[in-house]
């Protein structure tokens, strides 16, 4: 049975350590040991060339020779890493002898320490032991550096090691997998996250229980938070010392208010990062085999607030240049002005047999999709029962089927 170790961090800055031999195994070590500032010395006839090139740049202290008694005089730590088990074993008796901890590279339980398998994220060092299986330790070393990457594994640092302020994260389209490796990051590291309907909702339940979660959604028609307090939510969380995230669906600058947000945050002193999402206005249609646009089919697309009917005092939309267009027209939150906004472009000269299609939670397990021509869409929704939220496209490319061959 091997023997039960006990995990350290050792501070080798500035510290004697040896390396006796001068092969592969050797080189790895010594790369590790220069990079935590220890000071290498090197005992072997030969080296390798990357060995060579740090003894001739003074990195590295090399004794072009064998091994001999003393050479562990004033060390802190050794490495026993030649091709020789005879002479691994006897720097691991004079290392037992000086009290100086060894590890032999041929022979792991006759040595008095152990290499872990090394990875750093950050100011994060992990150290796994595999029990004797490098390869097991590499593996979980990989797995939990990864996880600290993308933020799947939360790294909540100490209050006082973060800067409070807020990081405006756009979510995607609603599948967890789609927000950013940096998004994820954030999260994990959040205090309070201030987060609506169109966010990915699973993210929430990877969230450690101390975090808080503020609800800011919108229904149609329904309760929401305004715009005002929201805004004041983000600055008031994050002047009381928090690290705030503000989860959006898509990404904050596409009809998100984003912006809105930023301005607010900044009246009041407060530091905003961005972290872009993956919109809505091209995804969702790409979960439904929709490419929003096409060599020979279109030239161009844009993408349209439908949340205003044609006509309103307050709509900036020009329905006319758009029903001239010929590409695509990608509408969001147009589910309910659908039929005027239908009636518009036709007036403005969009053929009414244009193909469209209403694609409802794309990506996500409610996907529904409805085809009809233009002029027929709005009537298609109403009697399919598709519902909000969904993206609707309109144009060519919203039938594949007829693109011709490549």
């Amino acid at each position: 049975m091997s023997a039960v170790l006990y995990p350290v961090g050792l501070d080798l800055t500035g510290r004697r350590v040896v390396v006796v031999g001068g092969g592969s195994v050797a080189q790895r070590r010594v790369a590790g040991l220069l990079e935590v500032g220890a000071e290498v010395h090197v005992v072997s006839p030969a080296i390798t060339t990357a060995l060579e090139a740090l003894a001739a740049s003074s990195e590295v202290v090399w004794e072009q020779r064998g091994y001999a008694a003393g050479d562990l005089d004033a060390a802190w730590y050794c490495v026993a890493a030649t091709d020789s088990a005879e002479v691994n074993a006897a720097v691991a008796a004079e290392a037992e002898a000086s009290r100086v901890f060894c590890v032999r590279a041929d022979s792991a339980e006759d040595g008095t320490a152990v290499t872990p398998a090394v990875g750093r994220y950050d100011d994060v060092t992990v150290g796994v032991i595999g029990g004797g299986d490098p390869r097991r330790a590499a593996g979980v070393r990989d797995g939990v550096v990864e996880a600290l990457r993308s933020g799947t594994l939360a790294d909540r640092r100490h209050r006082g090691d973060r800067n409070p302020g807020v990081t405006l994260v756009g979510g995607g389209p609603g599948d967890p997998g789609l927000i950013t490796v940096r998004g994820r990051q954030a999260l994990a590291q959040a205090d309070v996250v201030v987060t609506d309907r169109l966010a990915p909702q699973a993210l929430l339940d990877e969230l450690p229980p101390d975090v808080t979660v503020i609800d800011a959604s919108k229904l149609p028609r329904g309760r929401y938070m305004s715009q005002d307090t929201i805004n004041a939510v983000l600055v008031d969380e994050a002047l009381a010392g928090n690290r705030v995230v503000r989860l959006k669906g898509g990404d904050p600058f596409v009809f998100g208010r984003g912006y809105e947000e930023i301005q607010a945050c900044a009246a009041a002193g407060v530091t905003v990062d961005v972290v872009p999402g993956v919109t809505s206005a091209i995804s969702v249609p790409a979960f439904a085999g929709i490419p929003v646009t096409h060599r020979g089919i279109t030239h161009e697309f844009v993408v349209v607030s439908g949340h205003l009917p044609p006509g309103h005092a307050q709509s900036l939309v020009d329905w006319a240049a758009l029903g001239r267009l010929t590409g695509t027209v990608v509408l969001l939150m147009a589910v309910e002005n659908l039929p005027h906004i239908a009636e518009a472009l036709v007036d403005g000269g969009r053929d009414p047999e244009t193909p469209a299609i209403a694609i409802q939670e794309g990506g996500l397990p409610g996907e529904a999709t409805v085809r009809a021509p233009l002029a027929k869409l709005p009537s298609a929704i109403v009697d399919a029962g598709l519902r909000p939220p969904a993206v609707v496209v309109i144009g060519p490319v919203a039938d594949p089927s007829a693109f011709p061959a490549p």
